[in-house]
């Protein structure tokens, strides 16, 4: 069982460490298919970390606030070392870029002000960012350029919204909340549980 606690852990660790490495990686000028491989690989675990926790049975709230600040370290690590190698695929795309940075800012202060620590929703929507945001970030890396850069950095500024949406309703954290619509019944179920004090 201490097998199948840690292997989920262990891939969300490898994706955060992962950031700093590409970081040091465009530094050193490494070949643009090894970043997109690496890119690849965080996505894959991405993927079976919570894959593996689901069917193992050890999928807490912990390993789930982790996994989405595994991911954003790794995606800030990614976005400073496509930067540093491929600065034109983000300048071509800075106003989506810095809306981006910006309303992911403020979200974390408002969740932290808010529950005390970050959201976790892995929405639908934020999954569908993960596939694309990994795509855009591969493209580039690979060839230069990256059709899919805009596209991915303004779904990342809708899947904010739709934190902050999700966030504004809840009266109390919680994990894996995949819609607008589970976040409202959730806010409903809290309301209705929680006694009246005279």
């Amino acid at each position: 069982m201490g097998f199948k606690r840690t292997v989920p852990w262990t891939l969300a660790v490898g994706r955060a460490v992962l950031g700093p490495v590409m970081i040091a990686g465009a530094a050193c000028n490494w070949n643009g298919m090894a970043m997109a491989g690496m890119v690849v690989a965080a996505l894959v675990s991405d993927i079976f970390d919570g894959v593996l926790a689901r069917r193992w049975q050890s999928d807490t709230a912990a390993l789930r606030l982790f996994d989405s600040m595994a991911d954003t370290v790794f995606y800030l690590g990614a976005g400073a070392a496509l930067w540093m190698a491929r600065p034109q695929v983000l300048r071509a795309e800075k106003t989506a870029l810095f809306a981006l940075l910006a309303i992911e800012a403020f979200k974390f202060t408002f969740d932290f002000a808010k529950f005390g620590k970050p959201s976790s929703y892995h929405s639908y929507l934020a999954k569908c960012w993960g596939l694309v945001l990994a795509t855009a970030v591969v493209a580039a890396f690979a060839t230069g350029h990256s059709a899919w850069m805009g596209a991915a950095l303004w779904l990342g500024f809708a899947v904010n919204v739709e934190g902050l949406v999700v966030s504004a309703m809840l009266p109390q954290w919680r994990r894996d909340v995949p819609t607008i619509a589970a976040a409202w019944r959730v806010r409903r179920e809290i309301i209705h549980a929680t006694p009246l004090i005279a």
